[in-house]
Parts: C-alpha cells; sequence; structure tokens
C-alpha cells in the first residue's frame, strides 16, 4: 500500500486528502469574489507525504487524552501505568497520522465522501488491545464538511479518544496572525492545567477569566494574561443543537465575512492558538510564525484516564467509540 492523494468536491467545496495519516491536505471554499475561503495549514497543500514532511491535519493516536501535537511531535500528557501498560513517552513515530490507512470506501457522486481504515494492533504506543479505526469524511451539504471516526476495541478494554488536528486561518494561510480572528466558544467551565498543561481535574467557570468566549470576542483581546496562549479544554454546554450535535464554537475573520461554525457530540474541545509554531515553511512558501492559525479539537477530556470526575474515555470490546465534527463553512 502507497501513500495516495484524493480529492472531494461538490461544486461549492473542494478538499483534498491523503491515507497517509487519514489527513486532509487542503480545503478550498471560494468566497463571493472568487478567492480562497480557508487554507488548513498543511506544509505541501497539494502533494504526498515525503520523509521531513509535517502535516497539521490528522487523526491523531488512539487516546488524545495523553498528548499533544507540537509541531509535528507528541508530548506525553498524563501518562500513567493502566491495565498493567504503560505507554510510549512520545508517540511521534507510529502515531495514527504517521501510518498508512486503507481506503475502504470512496464516492465523488451526489454525495462525496471517503472512509479511512486502520487496525491498531495490541501495544501500539502502549495501549491495550487490538482496535479498529475507520475516519470517514464527508461533503454533505455545499456549506459543510463533516468527520465521523468510529473505533472497536477487538479484545481488550482500552481508552480511545480520537481527535482530528487541523490548524485553521479563516483570513488565509500567508495573512499573519489570528489574534484579530473573533471566536465564541458554547463552553461556561474549562479543566484548568497544571505547569505542564495536564488537566488538574477541576472543572472551573470560565466567568470573569480571560479564559470566557461565552459570546463572541477577539481572540487576541486578552492572551496577553496567558503566559504562551490559549491550549485549554473547553466543557461544552447544551446549548444549540443539531440532530445528535452540539454547537461547539464560532470563528470569524477579522473583516467578519468568512464565519466557520463546528457542531459535535463530543463532551470537550481543546483551544489551541499555535503557541508553538515557529518558523514552518507552508505552501507558496509562507512562513507560519507564532499564532499564525488555531486548532479546535473536540475531544474527551485530556487526562481523563488519571481523573475519575471526567467522562470515562474508556471503551470496551464489543462497544463502539463514535465521535463526529460537522464544520460549516460560510461567506457573508
Amino acid at each position: 500500500m502507497a501513500a495516495e492523494l484524493y480529492e472531494l468536491r461538490n461544486g461549492t467545496i473542494t478538499v483534498k486528502l491523503t491515507n497517509f495519516g487519514a489527513t486532509i491536505t487542503s480545503l478550498l471554499v471560494p468566497d463571493a469574489n472568487g478567492d480562497e475561503f480557508l487554507t488548513l495549514f498543511p506544509s505541501r497543500s497539494s502533494s504526498l507525504p515525503h520523509k521531513g514532511l509535517v502535516f497539521f491535519s490528522d487523526v491523531i493516536t488512539r487516546s488524545w487524552c495523553f498528548c499533544s501535537v507540537l509541531m509535528g511531535f507528541r508530548q506525553a500528557r498524563g501518562c500513567g501505568a493502566w491495565f498493567r501498560y504503560r505507554r510510549a513517552v512520545s508517540s511521534g513515530k507510529i502515531g495514527f497520522d504517521k501510518v498508512l490507512w486503507e481506503v475502504t470506501e470512496y464516492n465523488n457522486n451526489m454525495f462525496p465522501s471517503i472512509t479511512f481504515k486502520y487496525q491498531s494492533k495490541d501495544g501500539d504506543e502502549g495501549y491495550p488491545g487490538d482496535l479498529s479505526v475507520t475516519a470517514k469524511y464527508s461533503l454533505p451539504s455545499s456549506t459543510s464538511l463533516k468527520l465521523e471516526m468510529e473505533a472497536v476495541p477487538l479484545n481488550k478494554a482500552t481508552p480511545v479518544n480520537l481527535a482530528q488536528h487541523t490548524y485553521w486561518n479563516l483570513a488565509g494561510h500567508n495573512s499573519g496572525n489570528i489574534l484579530d480572528h473573533s471566536i465564541q466558544i458554547l463552553a461556561s467551565h474549562l479543566t484548568p492545567v497544571d505547569k505542564n498543561l495536564i488537566p488538574t481535574g477541576e472543572i472551573m467557570p470560565v466567568s470573569g477569566t480571560c479564559f470566557d468566549f461565552t459570546t463572541e470576542k477577539k481572540i487576541g483581546s486578552r492572551i496577553h494574561k496567558l503566559q504562551v496562549g490559549y491550549d485549554h479544554n473547553y466543557v461544552l454546554d447544551s446549548g444549540e443543537e443539531r440532530p445528535g450535535l452540539k454547537h461547539a464554537a464560532k470563528v470569524k475573520d477579522p473583516s467578519g465575512s468568512r464565519v466557520l461554525d463546528l457542531w459535535t457530540d463530543a463532551p470537550g474541545m481543546q483551544f489551541y492558538t499555535g503557541n508553538y509554531v515557529d518558523g514552518v515553511v507552508g505552501k507558496g512558501g509562507a512562513v507560519y510564525g507564532k499564532h499564525a492559525a488555531l486548532c479546535l479539537e473536540t475531544q474527551g477530556f485530556p487526562n481523563a484516564i488519571n481523573q475519575p470526575n471526567f467522562p470515562s474515555v474508556v471503551v470496551q470490546p464489543g462497544e463502539k467509540y463514535k465521535h463526529t465534527m460537522l464544520f460549516e463553512l460560510s461567506t457573508d
């Protein structure tokens, strides 16, 4: 099996993907002027992976509750013994983003979609049991991109907490930082972290803090109150809903004309402001610096395996883990 490039298009949205890491390599939505609406911040937007290529739009390893993608490598979060297993301190070598996935379905008809599948073996990254994982990308409407992730443990209970690590800059990939973007996060609480960015187990109200985005605010309006920037898990409220999904976040570019709405069935969302991006060369030779893009990673709570008051991320054999993200893209 080799790395291949695939394309989904529905007349409005064009998304390019590769089976290397079940990764999005490009997403184009023309605005009213015919310009590129969104760019996902890959190192290379139209070519296949090669040695040394850093992708920013992949499905990460088995349990996001332990790790954070920083410039294409992983730093352990809350690692510990569990079921006599200890996961690897770094998952940068054999994470789901660095393996070839099988393409089990590919349609570019009236309902464009592609399904990637990967079999994770017992002991991969230190996790117990064999795990069958699928990631299905589809274009359900002229303004939306959907990702449905599923995982089934085959023989042992295991933590499963998949996330999709896409970087967004609604003003375009070579437009500077995202501090003038506006964001609303539909969450009145978050899980505070210690000095190592590991959630402590507390669930804290955001009211009166620099973390409060319950109403729309500029990202840069209070980021100076943080040492580096935002990299925190928000506890999503149960507000406005679509069938089976709740509204997690709304992002607007500085002009207010390009809007991204995110819907999900996950309990949390990691809001990350590209704090450790530094001099990465992207498409067209653009150089991405600190805060060049943002991530909205819906997920179970990080460090849930070590915090009994967090929603469990352990999935038993025969049970099915499901996680859906719906991105809605609009222009004025």
